[in-house]
């Protein structure tokens, strides 16, 4: 049996081809586009994952998305239905998108495949997974275990932003889950835009500065923005964050925590010192430019 998965149109899209259980070839469509952390569905990636299986589409059993956006299109209606009439600003811009897009994924879906080959018909074969059965899936299936609890923590996948399942035999139920908005992903990437990064892209940032850093704000969080409890579960306080009200992943609350708002965005760094320092020497039209009239730019990150 041959099964290919899809994900796409949120960060990082990717393929990966499996038969019978094996998986044959993976790719992130990014590898070949250069963009990175692309989003677009990942047509180069599944080209080449069919062509070092020597493979087209029409002998793919199963085509599986990596989750369920009904599931997910619930949770952001039901959210903004909570906290209304705050959020009004976020879901303005967040319902175009999903009643043009995303509320249609399997249409769009059926109409990316088809544009790699034509006469292929996908209706009968496109099947979606909840994304935290995808996580687990990726963990457990290529494991030498037979069976195994799997621990999946995320931002959010439909409702679920940590689970705890059970993988046996070929099989993987779920046994707890802790749902949207409490989050450690979130949190986490509360801590990235607060500290002036990308959210969904910057986070491996943070993680790498984590080591350099001292640990002085620990009882701060424990104390105001996350409880812990005796099993293991946690909830936040939503009083200090504003992913679901807002524009933004923090608040005022936040702020006044911290003693300081959210640090300037790297890219707004960046382009304060290029745009303001990175060019006296051509733009003073002396010897710096020896009298040549065209010129060319190559850049690598500048940091303030």
């Amino acid at each position: 049996m041959w099964i290919l998965g899809v994900s796409a149109y949120y960060h990082d899209s990717a393929t990966a081809l499996i038969k019978d259980g094996v998986i044959v070839a993976a790719a992130q469509e990014e590898r070949f586009n250069r963009k990175k952390h692309c989003a677009d569905f990942p047509h180069q990636a599944i080209e080449y994952c069919l062509s070092e299986a020597g493979i087209g589409l029409e002998q793919l059993d199963n085509i599986v998305f990596y989750d369920k956006p009904f599931l997910k299109f619930e949770r952001l209606l039901e959210t903004y239905h909570a906290v209304a009439p705050l959020g009004f600003r976020s879901f303005v811009r967040a319902m175009p998108v999903w009643l043009k897009e995303k509320l249609f994924q399997k249409r769009v879906l059926m109409q990316a495949l088809k544009s790699l080959a034509p006469e292929f018909d996908p209706r009968q074969r496109l099947l979606f997974s909840e994304h935290h059965l995808s996580h687990a899936a990726s963990a457990f299936y290529p494991s030498p275990f037979d069976k195994a609890l799997i621990l999946i923590m995320d931002g959010v996948g439909e409702w679920a932003t940590t689970s705890v399942m059970l993988g046996e035999g070929n099989a993987i139920r779920s046994l707890k889950e802790i749902h949207f908005p409490h989050s450690l992903g979130l949190l986490y990437s509360a801590f990235t835009y607060f500290i002036g990064f990308e959210v969904n892209a910057g986070e491996y940032k943070l993680m790498g500065l984590a080591p350099y850093g001292e640990p002085k704000y620990v009882d701060l969080i424990k104390t105001h923005l996350i409880d812990i409890a005796d099993d293991g579960s946690y909830r936040l306080d939503m009083h200090y964050f504003n992913y679901c009200t807002g524009l933004t992943m923090t608040n005022k609350h936040f702020d006044k925590l911290f003693a300081r708002g959210p640090r300037q965005p790297a890219s707004a760094r960046i382009s304060d010192y290029t745009d303001g320092h990175g060019f006296g020497p051509l733009d003073s039209g002396g010897d710096g430019r020896g009298g040549i009239k065209n010129g060319g730019f190559a850049a690598t990150r500048v940091w303030r």
